[in-house]
C-alpha cells in the first residue's frame, strides 16, 4: 500500500485526536480508501470471486450451524442460494440510522445487526455510537458527509459564532485534539447554548495553514469541500456539527477470533463490538481491520479444516425464500423511504449526542409505532430493478437496530465515553459491563472479558514475518 513517506523512505504518521505522540500511518486523507484499493487489486491477483450486486437477506443456518447465504440481485431480482461453511460478516455498523450520518445514503443501516440476530447471534453495546465532531452541513443532501480528523490532526481550529476558539473550555490541554466525543459533546453544547451558525453548526478553519500542506496532506478535504460548497478551504472556514460516524457496539464476539454464539460465523470491522470500548481513536478502525482480518480469516479457514461435512437445510432456504416473496407481494400504503426517514428522525431527536431517560423511552414509542406501519408496507420493483425491496430489508434491520440502541442507552444510566446522559452526567462502576441485547432477552448486564493471553502471539507472529510491529 502507498503510505505516506518521509524523506528517509520510513512511513509518515500523524497525530489524531487524544493521541500522546504521532502513531497514525496515512495516505493523505483517503487512508481507507487506498486500503481498500489495494486489497481488491490483491484479491483480483488470487482470483478471488467477487459477486457484484447482490443483496444478502439472510445467513442459512441448521441447527446453530451456518450453511450459506440467500440474496438476490438488486438489478434483476434473481435469487441466488450461496452455500459456505463459514460466513464472515462485514457489513459495517448502523450509523446511518440517523438523520446527519458520515456514511453514504444506503449503506451502515443495521444489516450486520439483522443478518447476525436472524441467523441466532446477540448484539452487544449498541448504545455506544460514536459521533465526529466534523460533519458538513450543507446541501442538505450530502448533510453530515465526512471532514476527516486529519483536518484537526493537522493543526484545523474549531470556533463557535462569536468567533471564540471554544475547545479552550472543554480541554484546554489538548483542544481541538481532544477525544472524538469530547470535540462533538463540546460543538454541541456550543450549538444548543446559542453559540452555534445560525444553520446550527460551528467552523472548522484551515486556512491558515500552507496551500502545500492541505493539497498535499489534505486534498479530499480541499476536493469534497470545491465539490460541494464551491468553498475554497486554503481561504475559507468550513462549517461543521457532529454526525453519526461509528458504531462501537455490534454483534457479540468472542475477542480471541470474533466467533459469535453462532458455529460458522464471524464477524470483522465495524460490524464487530468489544474492541474499541466505549470510545475509538482516530485510525483504530483501520489497524483493527488488518489485525484481525488475519485473526479472523485464519480461525475461518482453520474451522473449515475441520468440518468432516457440509451441512445443507432445503427448509431453511424455503423459509428465505418466503420471506423474499412476501415482501414482493406486499402492496400496502406506507413507504419504504418515508418510513425510512422516520426511523432517522426519532434516532435524531431522542438518541443523539445527549440523551435522557424520557427521550430515550418516547423513542422506543416512536419504534413501535414505526414497526406498526412497516407491517403495511408497498414495495414496487420497477424497470430500474428491485431496489424498493433492498430498502424494505434496510428498514427491517434499521427498526431492530434502533430498538437495540434505545433499549441499551436506556439501561445504561451513566455519561461513558460516546454516550452522554444528561440526567445521568457521572460513570456508575456499576456499568462498567457490556450491554448484551436480543430479541428474546431483551438487555442483560455482561462482564467485559479479559484480553486473551493468545492475541499476543498473533502480534509476534506477524510482527516475526516483518510485516508489523508489535
Amino acid at each position: 500500500m502507498a503510505f505516506a513517506r518521509e524523506e528517509d523512505g520510513r512511513i509518515s504518521q500523524r497525530f489524531f485526536g487524544a493521541h500522546s505522540w504521532r502513531r497514525t500511518a496515512f495516505a493523505g486523507d483517503y487512508t481507507g480508501l487506498e486500503i481498500q484499493r489495494t486489497l481488491v487489486a490483491r484479491a483480483e491477483q488470487l482470483d478471488v470471486s467477487i459477486l457484484d450486486g447482490l443483496y444478502v437477506t439472510r445467513i442459512l443456518v441448521d441447527d446453530n450451524v451456518v450453511f450459506g447465504a440467500y440474496a438476490f440481485d438488486v438489478s434483476t431480482g434473481t435469487r441466488y442460494v450461496i452455500q459456505a461453511d463459514v460466513v464472515i460478516l462485514a457489513a459495517g455498523g448502523h450509523n446511518r440510522i440517523w438523520r446527519r450520518s458520515s456514511s453514504r445514503r444506503d449503506e451502515n443501516t443495521g444489516d450486520s445487526f439483522r443478518l447476525a440476530v436472524d441467523a441466532g447471534a446477540r448484539l452487544r453495546d449498541a448504545e455506544l455510537v460514536q459521533f465526529h465532531p466534523s460533519g458538513i452541513i450543507e446541501p442538505e443532501s450530502v448533510a453530515g458527509t465526512l471532514i476527516s480528523e486529519a483536518a484537526r490532526g493537522e493543526g484545523g481550529i474549531l470556533r463557535n459564532a462569536l468567533g471564540e476558539r471554544f475547545m479552550e473550555r472543554y480541554d484546554p490541554e489538548r483542544m481541538e485534539l481532544s477525544t472524538r466525543d469530547r470535540v462533538a459533546l463540546a460543538a454541541y453544547t456550543e450549538i444548543k447554548e446559542g453559540r452555534g451558525t445560525p444553520q446550527g453548526g460551528v467552523w472548522l478553519d484551515i486556512s491558515h495553514l500552507s496551500r502545500d500542506v492541505i493539497m498535499g496532506r489534505l486534498p479530499r478535504v480541499y476536493q469534497t469541500m470545491l465539490e460541494l460548497q464551491m468553498l475554497d478551504v486554503t481561504r475559507e472556514a468550513m462549517q461543521v456539527a457532529p454526525t453519526a460516524h461509528y458504531s462501537m457496539g455490534g454483534v457479540w464476539v468472542r475477542p480471541s477470533d470474533h466467533g459469535t454464539d453462532v458455529d460458522g460465523l464471524y464477524v470483522i470491522g465495524e460490524a464487530a463490538s468489544g474492541l474499541h470500548g466505549a470510545n475509538r481513536l482516530g485510525g483504530n478502525s483501520l489497524i483493527e481491520l488488518l489485525v484481525y482480518g488475519r485473526i479472523v480469516g485464519q480461525a475461518a479457514a482453520q474451522y473449515v479444516a475441520g468440518l468432516r461435512t457440509s451441512r445443507r437445510s432445503p427448509s431453511v432456504v424455503d423459509e428465505a425464500r418466503v420471506e423474499v416473496d412476501t415482501l414482493l407481494e406486499a402492496h400496502g400504503p406506507e413507504n419504504v423511504r418515508s418510513l425510512q426517514r422516520a426511523v432517522r428522525d426519532t434516532m435524531t431527536e431522542h438518541a443523539g449526542v445527549v440523551r435522557d431517560e424520557v427521550g430515550l423511552t418516547d423513542g422506543l414509542a416512536h419504534v413501535d409505532r414505526i414497526e406498526e406501519r412497516a407491517a403495511d408496507l408497498g414495495i414496487h420493483p420497477d424497470i430500474a430493478g428491485f431496489h424498493d425491496l433492498a430498502h424494505a430489508f434496510d428498514l427491517k434491520a434499521s427498526l431492530l437496530a434502533a430498538r437495540a440502541t434505545l433499549a441499551s442507552a436506556l439501561e445504561r444510566r451513566e455519561s461513558r465515553g460516546c454516550h452522554n446522559r444528561s440526567d445521568h452526567p457521572d460513570l456508575d462502576p456499576e456499568l462498567q459491563v457490556n450491554l448484551v441485547w436480543s430479541p428474546s432477552t431483551g438487555v442483560v448486564r455482561e462482564a467485559i472479558p479479559p484480553v486473551p493471553d493468545d492475541i499476543s502471539d498473533h502480534f509476534r507472529e506477524v510482527s516475526t514475518a516483518g510485516k508489523l510491529v508489535e
